[in-house]
Order: C-alpha cells, then sequence, then structure tokens
C-alpha cells in the first residue's frame, strides 16, 4: 500500500545506465510513495520508432532535427501502469524492439531532439499533483537540476547484461557477450554526446545495484526520500 503523501509535492531523479534496474525501481518507488512515474528513455524510443517508421535516416542529425517537431508523443505516468503513445498509436511494445534499440542513441544525441523532450519531461514533472519519479539518464544534471532526491543507480557491466539479457524474449533473446557489449557501446555513446550527456550529478546518491535486491534498492531510496521529506512535515 502506498505510504501518506507530503503535502508538498517531491520530485526524485533516478538516472543510470541500462540495466541497473532504473525503470523497476522508479515504478516501485513511486507505487510505494504515491508519485506519478515518467520513463524517459521510452520518450526518445517513441521518437526513434517514429522517425524510423516515417523513413529518416537516423543517422542523418539535420534530417532528424528537421523532422523531430512533427510527432506528438503523450507518456501516461501512472506507475502501476504507464503507457506510451506517438501520435495516438500505442508503441510500448515496438519501441523495445532491436531496431530501435540499436538507432536511439543517434536520435538521442541530436541537440533538437534533446531539447523538444527535455521541455515535454519538465512540463509533465511541474504539473505532477503529489510529485513524481523521472528516469533517465541526464534527469538530475539537465532536465530537473533541482529535484528534491537525485539518485544514480550503477552496477557492474556482467551484473546488468545479466539483468538485459533475461529481460529479452524469443527472437530479441542475446547471449550474454553480446548484450555486454551492446551495453558498453550506449554508455559510451550517452556518456560521450555533446548534449545533456549521461552523468551523475554532483549531489546526487550513487547506488551499486550489483548485489543488491529490487526490494533492497526500492528500500534505500524509499529512505531517502522519507529523508528529504522529514523537514517539511
Amino acid at each position: 500500500m502506498p505510504t501518506a503523501v507530503a503535502a508538498t509535492p517531491v520530485i526524485v531523479a533516478i538516472d543510470g545506465p541500462s540495466g541497473t534496474g532504473k525503470s523497476s525501481t522508479s515504478k516501485a518507488v513511486a507505487i510505494r510513495l504515491g508519485l506519478g512515474f515518467l520513463d524517459t528513455g521510452a520518450q526518445y524510443r517513441a521518437m526513434t520508432w517514429w522517425m524510423l517508421s516515417n523513413g529518416i535516416d537516423v543517422d542523418d542529425p539535420a534530417a532528424v532535427a528537421a523532422a523531430s517537431a512533427k510527432p506528438t508523443i503523450v507518456s501516461g505516468t501512472d506507475p502501476q501502469a504507464p503507457t506510451i503513445t506517438v501520435d495516438g498509436t500505442d508503441v510500448s511494445v515496438p519501441i523495445r524492439g532491436r531496431e530501435v534499440t540499436a538507432a536511439v542513441s543517434a536520435v538521442s544525441a541530436v541537440p533538437e531532439v534533446r531539447a523538444r523532450i527535455t521541455e515535454l519531461q519538465r512540463s509533465i514533472a511541474a504539473e505532477a499533483p503529489a510529485g513524481i519519479v523521472v528516469e533517465g539518464r541526464d534527469i538530475g544534471t539537465t532536465v530537473l537540476p533541482n529535484a528534491d532526491l537525485k539518485v544514480f543507480l550503477t552496477a557492474s557491466p556482467e551484473a546488468r547484461a545479466a539483468r538485459r539479457s533475461g529481460e529479452l524474449r524469443g527472437k530479441e533473446a542475446a547471449d550474454l557477450a553480446s548484450t555486454r557489449e551492446a551495453l558498453i557501446k550506449r554508455d559510451a555513446a550517452d556518456a560521450g554526446r555533446k548534449t545533456s550527456p549521461m552523468a551523475k550529478a554532483a549531489d546526487a546518491v550513487e547506488v551499486d545495484t550489483t548485489e543488491l535486491t529490487l526490494d533492497e534498492v526500492v528500500a534505500c531510496v524509499v529512505g531517502l526520500v522519507e529523508e528529504r521529506r522529514r523537514p517539511l512535515r
């Protein structure tokens, strides 16, 4: 059951690379605390899916920039059943496919795309009545630098690869070595991009999830949120 919500909304930024447990942790924390939930990675994937579906060359930054204002991306913030649509179409399944995964870093690196999505993310966070848990890669550093709590999740490449491989199904399944290589490549792309690179905010709390269960990570983050809320009560 959700715990009592403080009168003052709380914004929690959870950053980190893929496979650290960001989505599962963020959803669970939001449910426990009665907050909204926003998966910002899904928004970039939705933009990428739209580009691929409309024949935009994702390796041409100018073409991606020119088309970035066209799709209408809507994110539902219910942590029990988060949704993502593009021009009214539910894309929650196709955005997790291999083609989108391979192209999302290139699309995400385009400044015009980041500006568009960042504006959307800030608007959603500002309108969350009780507060929200926002997960991504540049939330604490760029999107919501004044978040009440910033958490940066990490884990060993091996642990992350095992988790990601476990998430993939059927034809999308991959062996650990190739998954680990893909994760490391994605990390390098996200950390090395010129606009809003993935980075730990100076005031973020780092949590290494390698040896922790999901429940332990959630308990840790919930405890951190409650510590920040205490002076407001």
